[in-house]
């Protein structure tokens, strides 16, 4: 309808986000606090991307929150589940959408660099999903695990440890998200929508063995180095890998 196209997007996002949220808010995807920062974010991603934009992202908690609560209670008896059932608080919300919130209030003040910084959106969302499905199903389902810096066997939950049914599950979540989001948003940059595929499936894997790293290394060495802020590392090093690798090759 076209009276409702005409009208400000930033109150468009208000009204749909709120209207969502009190619908949704029981389920066991956000805490309290978490929904209402959830509002915040979606609220600005569809004020500077669009319901495009918006839509990803919710696709990418949807997702997220399905796989976090897959063989919940088992993980549960092996104390091995993330905290409050799964629920995101604040913290956990920020230190995933940081980044791509970042880059999508970037693509409305320089609408010349948007399909660069799109390509840097997706890949920060894509790896974060690839990192909580290679996490969750490999401490539910990934058998023997190994730390990514020595591959010396270690207990399933621990951080930099790495399975193979985990790594597969990772990139499976990488593919498929990478996918949708570049369906809802094709960027017009590079030779097309395969070649933008396999960069940001590959930067996006590349990152979350990268955060890995960080786990096995630093993270529970260094004190002020949360799960949140390696989370939110993990996003900016995929999107600077895809954004770097896209100007690499020349794309425009």
């Amino acid at each position: 309808m076209v009276w409702v196209a005409s009208l400000n997007p930033w109150w468009v996002g208000l009204l749909v986000n709120g209207v969502l949220i009190l619908l949704v808010h029981r389920l066991p995807v956000l805490t309290a606090r978490g929904w209402i920062h959830g509002g915040v974010l979606g609220t600005m991603l569809w004020g500077t991307m669009g319901w495009p934009g918006w839509l990803s992202v919710v696709l990418y908690l949807a997702l997220g929150s399905a796989v976090t609560r897959l063989g919940l209670k088992r993980k549960q008896a092996l104390q091995l589940a993330e905290a409050r059932g799964g629920r995101r608080g604040p913290g956990n919300l920020w230190g995933s959408a940081a980044t791509g919130l970042g880059l999508a209030v970037l693509t409305a003040l320089a609408p010349g660099a948007s399909p660069l910084l799109i390509l840097g959106f997706v890949a920060s969302f894509a790896a974060k999903l690839g990192d909580t499905c290679s996490s969750e199903i490999g401490k539910r389902w990934g058998g023997r695990t190994l730390l990514i810096t020595n591959l010396r066997p270690v207990p399933a939950g621990t951080e930099g440890a790495v399975s193979v049914t985990g790594t597969v599950a990772g990139v499976v979540a990488i593919s498929l998200y990478t996918a949708l989001a570049m369906a809802l948003l094709k960027p017009s940059i590079g030779p097309g929508p395969l070649a933008q595929f396999v960069l940001l499936a590959a930067t996006a894997t590349m990152a979350t063995m990268a955060e890995s790293w960080i786990g096995a290394t630093w993270q529970g060495r260094v004190g002020w180095l949360t799960n949140e802020l390696v989370n939110a590392a993990l996003t900016v090093v995929a999107a600077l890998l895809a954004m770097g690798a896209a100007l690499g090759m020349g794309w425009r």
